[in-house]
């Protein structure tokens, strides 16, 4: 699934509760999520950020749908994962026995892990805490 695929099926409360933990780590890249939304729905930015935290990640959530948007959703679900849930990725990389430091991967085309390993890798990770960063990891 592509990450403007993600956006279109996230809720709007999950959004949300994803780009306040953007906003508290990495304001930058909530501010690029709000101005690909100013971008997309052709709205001032002065508009954009009178809203409420609600409605501007709807807006955010309705433009990163968008397939033109593809380049910044990615960009926002990297940098979540990099930044502010890096211990769930780092749990995934090394159940698959990829080799990373800190979750940056050492090579840049690593070799496919066995597909039992995969198999066995997902049913342990959606075990954990936290089920939907989990999923949308996946």
């Amino acid at each position: 699934m592509k990450a403007h695929q993600v956006f279109s099926r996230m809720s709007e409360a999950r959004t949300l509760e994803l780009l306040t933990k953007v906003y508290e780590k990495l304001p930058g890249v909530y501010n690029q999520a709000v101005g690909a939304a100013c971008v997309t729905l052709k709205a001032r930015p002065q508009f954009m950020m009178k809203q409420t935290k609600e409605k501007r990640a709807q807006f955010v959530r309705q433009a990163l749908s968008r397939w033109a948007a593809a380049p910044i959703a990615e960009e926002v679900l990297a940098a979540y994962f990099l930044e502010v849930r890096r211990d769930l990725l780092t749990e995934w990389l090394d159940a698959l026995g990829v080799e990373h430091e800190n979750g940056i991967l050492k090579h840049d085309d690593p070799a496919e892990p066995p597909r039992e390993k995969i198999a066995d890798a997902i049913a342990k990770f959606r075990a954990g805490e936290d089920a939907e960063d989990r999923q949308l990891l996946l």
